[in-house]
């Protein structure tokens, strides 16, 4: 019986291929002389349909979810690359603020201002009440648009404000204000005063400054060298061009350490303290000329000494 089942069934199925291979007619006309078999595969080709509708169905389900999933990965994508560009725009604003913080840090130093006058290290405070709700992103590129035109506005205005006081510096720092030894004191001051050598009254052109032998003896402000040599009566002498009519002269040097030409700086080395030419001991004697005519020192160098 096993066997019989066996046979029929293998002879619908190959009833079933010719049946695809020639067509309904010529196979219901090939299978007229066998009922069996025509039954079986009628059977077959029904539960065949069946599985190929429900085949056409999954296969539909499958391409619609192919697409969902593509949608959503183009969608992704373009999120990224939106977010991507936010996180440039935000890099650039960062480098500005560090630029501006830097420029802040800078003019707060060259103008002096007072220790937590302009703190560019504090946060900010801020404040607001409810309710929020979502940014678009529009509204936010908008935002950081406009942020970045802020930042432009305040740099130029910034570099302008460090400009002007750069210059002034500059002025500051060519005009003779400081002392050309550390921590000093004045000996001898300026105009008339009774002759270091017992031989009456004599006019004093600079002022003296207490000094050891070896010393440095500093540039009172920014200027070139125009003379570095001996003169009769100051020894050892170094005289700088300031500019502006201002020349300062430094004598009785052990050493100098500067050359004619060369560029200075305010508070730098020109010379090494002594007592060269007319001098009673160690010291530094120091003038200053204005458009070729000495003037007293003091006014330069303020209330320091």
């Amino acid at each position: 019986m096993q066997k019989t089942l066996h046979r029929t069934i293998q002879h619908s199925y190959d009833w079933l291929a010719h049946y695809v291979r020639l067509g309904a007619r010529r196979a219901v006309r090939a299978a007229a002389g066998h009922p069996a078999a025509v039954l079986s595969a009628t059977l077959v080709l029904g539960a065949v349909a069946g599985a190929a509708v429900q085949s056409a169905e999954v296969n539909a389900l499958r391409a619609e979810l192919a697409s969902q999933d593509a949608q959503l990965e183009d969608t992704r994508r373009e999120a990224q690359r939106e977010v991507n560009a936010l996180a440039a725009r935000l890099g650039e604003l960062q480098a500005q603020a560090n630029r501006l913080n830097a420029l802040g840090d800078r003019l707060t130093r060259v103008a002096q201002l007072g220790d937590g006058e302009f703190d560019f290290n504090s946060p900010v405070g801020l404040g607001g009440h409810g309710p929020v709700e979502d940014m678009a992103a529009s509204e936010l590129r908008e935002g950081i648009a406009g942020l970045d035109l802020e930042f432009g506005a305040a740099g130029g205005q910034l570099s302008v404000l460090e400009m002007l006081l750069f210059n002034r510096e500059l002025d500051r720092n060519a005009v003779p204000s400081r002392s050309p030894v550390a921590a000093s004191y004045i000996t001898s001051g300026f105009g008339r005063r009774a002759d270091p050598f017992g031989r009456g009254a004599a006019w004093h052109k600079g002022i003296d400054f207490s000094a050891n032998t070896g010393d440095t003896v500093m540039a009172v402000a920014d200027g070139v060298v125009s003379y570095s040599g001996r003169r009769s009566g100051y020894g050892n002498v170094v005289e700088i061009d300031h500019g502006n009519g201002y020349v300062t002269r430094y004598a009785h040097n052990s050493a100098n350490v500067v050359q004619v030409g060369d560029l200075v700086r305010a508070g730098q080395k020109i010379a090494r303290a002594g007592s060269t030419g007319r001098s009673t001991g160690a010291h530094v004697h120091f003038e200053v000329w204005d458009d070729g005519r000495v003037v007293n020192p003091r006014k330069f160098l303020g209330g320091n000494h």
